[in-house]
């Protein structure tokens, strides 16, 4: 099964997700301290799980929801990454040190402290 975080405020307003096959494993309040002046000083994190088979269309579907900036959405499964951001997949192999250093470049071009950038490897 492929696991992500989704922080329910990320989403832009209006946004719609439907159809989905997730199976939400925690949900989580937290008033974290590195966030951005765009971010929500509150967030809801929704822990899920969905079928190996369907994270590269969730991706793609959370992609066109996402708001911006500073945003995105981790997702794994044991072979592959996805890091969605508002438009944009950025997909590579786990433990790809190159992919993971372009998916955090992309996130700090787009408004995403370093801080945060830190998705399981």
């Amino acid at each position: 099964m492929a696991a992500g975080v989704l922080i329910a405020e990320s989403l832009r307003v209006g946004a719609v997700l439907d159809n989905l096959s997730l199976i939400v494993r925690r949900i989580q309040r937290s008033a974290p301290t590195n966030v951005t002046a765009d971010q929500a000083p509150v967030w809801t994190l929704v822990f899920f799980e969905i079928a190996d088979i369907e994270a590269a269309a969730l991706a793609d579907q959370l992609s066109e929801v996402l708001d911006a900036p500073g945003w995105y959405v981790d997702l794994h499964t044991a072979q592959d990454s996805f890091i969605v951001f508002p438009g944009r997949v950025a997909r590579y192999r786990r433990g790809d040190p190159q992919g993971r250093a372009e998916a955090q470049k992309y996130g700090r071009a787009h408004g995403i402290p370093d801080s945060q950038l830190d998705w399981p490897a």
